[in-house]
């Protein structure tokens, strides 16, 4: 897999009307979990200006919701970014949680999920992400490649 595949993704955009022309938002590392079932996603995300994730959608899933830390999880209204922190969502700690999957999710394959988040402002921007399905991080594939 080699380094490409590490850099799974950066998505960051200057938006035109909904964000002021200096916020950036960044979404790096997203990935899902293989599932039949259900599933669950994980990235690194960062706001420039501060913001909140206030939801996701995807059409793979009947349902998507954000949870919080643990097994199981509360649902979470949102999930502020502060401005300049970059904010992991990993396993057994915040996270996206697909449910009610149309299909079954295989290494490999892409999921699109469309991440809802508003700024400090109260604007509302849709942003859609490109997540492999894979077992396990993409950092955590890259320091295990590396290790001799």
């Amino acid at each position: 897999m080699g380094r490409s595949a590490s850099v799974v993704a950066f998505v960051g955009f200057l938006a035109s009307a909904a964000f002021d022309a200096h916020a950036l938002f960044i979404v790096n590392q997203p990935w899902v979990k293989p599932g039949t079932r259900n599933t669950e996603a994980y990235m690194v995300l960062t706001s420039t200006e501060g913001a909140t994730l206030i939801g996701v959608r995807s059409s793979i899933a009947a349902q998507v919701s954000l949870r919080g830390p643990g097994l199981r999880g509360r649902a979470r209204k949102g999930l502020p970014l502060p401005a300049g922190a970059a904010i992991a969502l990993r396993p057994g700690a915040d996270r996206i949680v697909l449910t009610g999957l149309t299909r079954a999710l295989k290494p490999g394959e892409r999921v699109v999920l469309t991440l809802e988040v508003e700024t400090a402002t109260g604007t509302r921007e849709g942003i859609e992400v490109a997540a492999e399905v894979r077992s396990e991080s993409p950092l955590d594939a890259e320091r295990r490649a590396h290790r001799h």
